[in-house]
């Protein structure tokens, strides 16, 4: 099993907070702010945690403990995942307003 399919999950899971103005896909809100955003973005974090332990359960059959490098590792990554829907909310939809 490749860890690619893994990957593309999370690309998508950490673009979820910027796709619309709803707080998980359930709640609706007029504006939704930054820091809802990033609240919503730090548990969608910890979810792809819980996915990754689950895969890693699936295939190893057991969790391998890990030290804080690891979380900041992929707390880091999770946000370079993130930025491809932090520029289509803050500057792709803005330009589109401008020149609309």
């Amino acid at each position: 099993m490749s860890v690619w399919p893994m990957i593309v999950l999370f690309l998508v899971i950490a673009n979820l907070p910027w796709v619309g103005n709803r707080v998980f896909f359930v709640f609706p809100m007029q504006n939704k702010s930054s820091w809802v955003r990033l609240a919503e973005l730090i548990v969608y974090y910890f979810l792809s945690l819980l996915i990754g332990i689950l895969f890693e359960i699936r295939f190893s059959g057991e969790v391998y403990t890990q030290s804080w490098e690891f979380f900041v590792t992929t707390l880091s990554f999770f946000l370079v995942l993130a930025v491809p829907g932090v520029v289509y909310r803050y500057q792709w939809l803005p330009m589109q307003k401008k020149f609309n």
